[in-house]
């Protein structure tokens, strides 16, 4: 029996394209004025260090810097960068420049879900800051309250087994009883090497019927 749902953010409740076309070139953008703006605040001076650690240089603030928007163009999912992209994505989202976006068969699934008791948690490489920021600013208003949890990269690497386990451990769920859902078959992997059963989201694409996953192309074709 399904009694708690994990779902990854892009390309499985939200567009791949508005990370890629938005918040990426966002941060892109803007990761320069941030980071010598608010180098000297704890919380940003805290992810530097983490840079410098990770880089196992002594970067001034310009290296770091460039640094990170290598790592923006290599698409690296690090952890100092994805809380510094929520950092710089929080004020966007405060200025009103972009609203999150979420497909409306999933906001209207995870709310369903959630009235009907099933608990739902997200498990994304973006920054735990970041997923509240996108849930909390849909065009169906502010989802955040349908979560009973969030995690991201801090909790191990989507593509491992143990993270699943960990989260299973951490939401005191036996992980059979877990559903994962996302868009990345080596994520999905993952997730089933652990224990739970998995849905693999196919929003642009034909159902692959011999996928070693289930597929759906949308939150309408799950069923629990």
């Amino acid at each position: 029996m399904i009694k708690a749902i994990i779902t990854d953010i892009e390309g499985t409740t939200s567009s791949l394209s508005f990370v890629k076309d938005v918040l990426f070139p966002y941060s892109r953008e803007h990761m320069t004025e941030f980071v010598r703006a608010h180098a000297q605040q704890p919380a940003v001076r805290h992810e530097l260090d983490e840079v410098r650690q990770l880089s196992g240089k002594n970067l001034t603030e310009a290296e770091v810097i460039e640094q990170l928007l290598r790592w923006i163009a290599e698409d690296k999912k690090i952890t100092p960068l994805k809380s510094l992209q929520g950092m710089i994505w929080e004020d966007g989202y405060k200025k009103g420049d972009f609203k999150g976006h979420m497909y409306e068969d999933a906001a209207r699934h995870l709310r369903k879900w959630k009235q009907a008791g099933t608990r739902l948690y997200v498990f994304s490489s973006g920054s735990v800051q970041a997923q509240k920021l996108l849930f909390a600013h849909t065009e169906y208003g502010d989802l955040t309250p349908l979560f009973s949890g969030y995690f991201d990269t801090h909790i191990g690497n989507k593509r491992e087994a143990d993270s699943y386990r960990k989260i299973a451990e951490s939401i005191a769920t036996a992980s059979e009883d877990i559903l994962f859902l996302s868009d990345i078959k080596e994520e999905l992997d993952a997730a089933r090497a652990a224990g739970m059963p998995t849905i693999w989201l196919v929003r642009d694409g034909a159902i692959d019927p011999k996928a070693v996953h289930r597929q759906a192309n949308n939150f309408d074709e799950i069923t629990l």
